[in-house]
């Protein structure tokens, strides 16, 4: 093991990504198409009118993402917006979101921390909020156990990561680092082999024999092991409490302050969602599998799906001061030119319902709205 839980340094793991990240991929890595949901999520009927007929959700059918699968697919944030409808449109990519979210297409997005650590950089702090978390977790280091047996063991081996610059990428990046080994991190080349690689096509690259192993998210790691692969990390084991944010909850600025009511109305259903998807696991899975299928035509199946779905834990706390560690980090590996992330946050929503909740309100960092 490298020398252990540096927390905060570890974590430049998470967002690294930054510069780098308007063509870099969030957590899942995959392509950059939007896809326009055909239809709308049935609005409460006779339930309270709110200040628009229709608010816009954007999300990735992955399962770091459950949080808007379970929500929509379940009804739950829908009753919570009473007579307003849900419009989903789903992303394969940070930032085609980001652009749907600055251009009006979508009202609120759930996203990576690297992709809206960007958007809101190169707005200038114009066009984003973090109003909320979704996830944390869900990303290994899998390995070929023939060949690899031991962290120790990765030296001038050959690992995958899914994108120069992507969350992963830079986690990896800084593990290394921090096992005293020498990576250039452009090229890839060093002590350790990082190959960039799109997690569409990683197993097939794991298959024959041209990667060693892989630093990559659910469920990409879990298809991995389904072919021989070894877990050898997780990721969460190098952060404090085992907890880091791997999906956040954003909104347009102009629509916070447009349709406050109806953003509260969506964290109610966010918070009212993962209370239900930790008090149900079982059905919680199987509803995100049934979202899956009907938006990529396909459901995951068992082998891969039940380990993805347990390495993931759904909660409201954005994790902020680990978003903050990201970037930091993220810096310090000369991938992004300091930020100013002032008013990146704003949890004030989030905190009025946790409360009336009875639930512990969250921090930002420091990085709240003044």
């Amino acid at each position: 093991m490298p020398a252990p839980r540096s927390t905060l340094r570890r974590s430049l793991a998470a967002v690294a990504a930054l510069p780098l990240l308007a063509v870099a991929l969030t957590a899942c890595g995959y392509g950059s198409e939007a896809k326009q949901d055909d239809t709308e999520a049935n609005a409460a009927v006779g339930g309270k009118k709110l200040s628009t007929d229709t608010v816009k959700i954007g999300y990735f059918p992955n399962l770091t993402h459950a949080t808007a699968l379970v929500g929509i697919q379940e009804g739950i944030i829908a009753k919570e917006l009473g007579s307003t409808s849900v419009k989903p449109s789903t992303f394969n990519a940070g930032p085609s979101e980001i652009e749907a979210l600055n251009a009006g297409s979508i009202d609120i997005g759930f996203i990576g921390p690297s992709p809206a650590i960007n958007g809101f950089t190169k707005s200038k702090g114009k066009s984003l909020r973090i109003i909320g978390g979704s996830a944390s977790g869900g990303v290994k280091l899998v390995v070929n156990p023939k060949k690899i047996k031991t962290l120790d063991d990765l030296r001038g081996k050959k690992i995958a990561t899914p994108q120069l610059g992507n969350t992963q990428d830079v986690a990896f990046l800084n593990w290394i680092s921090e096992k005293g080994w020498k990576v250039d991190a452009n090229s890839g080349k060093g002590d350790v082999s990082v190959v960039r690689t799109d997690n569409k096509v990683t197993p097939d690259a794991y298959r024959s024999g041209s990667i060693d192993g892989a630093w990559v998210p659910e469920p990409t790691a879990s298809k991995l092991v389904a072919q021989g692969a070894k877990e050898l990390l997780d990721e969460s084991t190098l952060w404090p409490d085992n907890k880091f944010v791997i999906t956040n909850i954003i909104v347009s600025q102009k629509f916070l302050a447009e349709h406050g009511d109806v953003v509260e109305a969506v964290l109610r259903g966010t918070v009212a969602t993962n209370a239900w998807i930790n008090a149900n696991p079982d059905k919680a899975k199987a509803s995100a599998n049934t979202a899956l299928k009907a938006l990529s035509g396909k459901e995951l199946p068992a082998e891969i799906l039940d380990p993805a779905w347990k390495s993931v834990q759904f909660i409201d706390d954005p994790l902020a001061a680990t978003l903050d560690a990201e970037a930091k980090h993220a810096v310090k590996a000369g991938l992004l030119e300091q930020p100013d992330l002032t008013g990146i946050y704003d949890l004030k929503p989030l905190n009025t319902i946790l409360k009336a909740a009875g639930k512990p309100e969250v921090a930002d960092a420091g990085l709240g709205v003044k």
